[in-house]
């Protein structure tokens, strides 16, 4: 009869329209039936696309193991069940005055900043088996490419942005957990070296525990995603961990007491210095320097380069680069320090610093008087400056606690 074949014209038609849309992935049965297990890649994620459409900062690609999916993370205790937070006040990020928040591309940081590789990753004395993209993979990373583009022009403006650009699966001799690379973003300015950390879910537990502790009511309406028993290692899990990981810095970063706490803050850079440290202490300079240099790009991002960690950053930058024979470098990094100390009349730092300024000058033919100046100064005040250590003690001795 002409009726039920107008009811099935249009029927056909409103899925015609959401295919060519793109937005019928997956069709409803009339009486809202349907097994969720029938497309549990999608599932998942449909049943949040507007948060993803809104705050998810990237695009995420994955090759996996067939057998990971049940596995529990033994280093971190229970596995990870993932809650979903809520877009809380502040949430969309370190929110404070100026800037845009950065389309799809991050100046030098190239693929990384718009492309998110999960990539087995193994630690020495490991062996991982033939890696197999999970079926259901491909459909996950076009939905998420695909909201990826629709969000760009919708993201809040942000001064500082935490984007995470990677998550790899790392596997040890007693445990597999997946490891969150971070990069910390200036929105609105081109920054040619990233500042970058990697954590993995006990590393932000712990920072969450701290911060609750301290900051009770301010921590009150912070979401953090809660342990699950199985799936820590689908795409699924990894991409909604990945965005709450990002709205949980960006949250805490848009409360003021809690981004200037020693909590929030050495939960960036201290694993940095502790392990700058310990490589300058075995001698491997090259290694340090790197190491040191990224210590220095996190503070300056966080906006605490008036810190005693920050002297001791430039401290560990100026030995490595005397050590490599960088002097103009090194000269450089103590001038820095110098500035910085200017309106100290006193510094456990200023004599070691000042001695090494004052060496480096003469090997690089630059003024010395000024720094000269100072270090009389100081002698006069009765500072015996023949006792203090050189800026390479100071740094070995130095307890980061």
């Amino acid at each position: 009869s002409p009726q039920p074949r107008a009811a099935m014209a249009a029927r056909i038609l409103h899925r015609l329209r959401h295919a060519l849309a793109g937005e019928g992935g997956r069709e409803e049965p009339a009486g809202g039936g349907g097994d969720p297990e029938d497309c549990p890649e999608s599932s998942e994620l449909e049943d949040d696309t507007e948060g993803l459409s809104t705050r998810l900062s990237g695009t995420l690609s994955f090759t996996s193991h067939e057998d990971e999916e049940d596995e529990e993370e033994e280093e971190d205790g229970a596995s990870e069940e993932l809650e979903e937070p809520p877009q809380a006040p502040g949430a969309a990020a370190g929110a404070e005055d100026g800037g845009k928040c950065w389309g799809g591309e991050l100046g030098g940081l190239g693929a990384l900043s718009t492309r998110r590789a999960l990539t087995p990753v193994s630690r020495p004395g490991t062996e991982w088996g033939p890696a197999a993209e999970r079926p259901g993979g491909s459909l996950l990373t076009r939905q998420l490419q695909e909201l990826w583009r629709r969000s760009r022009g919708s993201l809040a403006p942000q001064r500082l942005l935490f984007e995470v650009t990677s998550a790899s699966v790392v596997s040890e001799r007693s445990s597999k957990y997946v490891l969150y690379t971070i990069y910390l973003i200036r929105s609105g300015q081109f920054d040619k070296a990233p500042a970058a950390i990697a954590r993995r879910y006990s590393d932000f537990e712990q920072l969450n525990r701290r911060l609750r502790c301290r900051f009770g009511c301010d921590m009150a309406g912070v979401a953090f995603p809660r342990k699950r028993l199985r799936r820590n290692f689908t795409a699924e899990t990894i991409a909604k961990r990945s965005r709450a990981f990002e709205q949980f810095l960006s949250h805490l970063h848009s409360i003021d007491e809690i981004r200037r706490s020693p909590e929030f803050l050495e939960f960036f850079f201290l694993p940095d210095l502790r392990a700058a440290q310990r490589l300058t202490c075995t001698g491997m300079y090259r290694e340090a320097l790197a190491t040191w240099a990224n210590a220095y790009r996190l503070q300056d991002r966080l906006g605490v380069c008036s810190s005693g960690r920050f002297l001791l950053t430039l401290a560990g930058l100026a030995v490595c680069h005397q050590e490599l024979d960088q002097l103009g470098e090194a000269h450089g990094c103590c001038e820095q320090a110098l500035q910085l100390l200017e309106a100290q009349g006193s510094h456990p730092l200023l004599g070691p610093f000042l001695q090494a300024h004052i060496h480096l000058a003469w090997k690089v033919g630059k003024d010395k008087r000024r720094s000269e100046v100072r270090l009389q100064d100081l002698r006069e005040a009765g500072l015996p400056l023949q006792q203090q250590p050189s800026l390479k003690e100071c740094l070995i001795k130095e307890p980061l606690e």
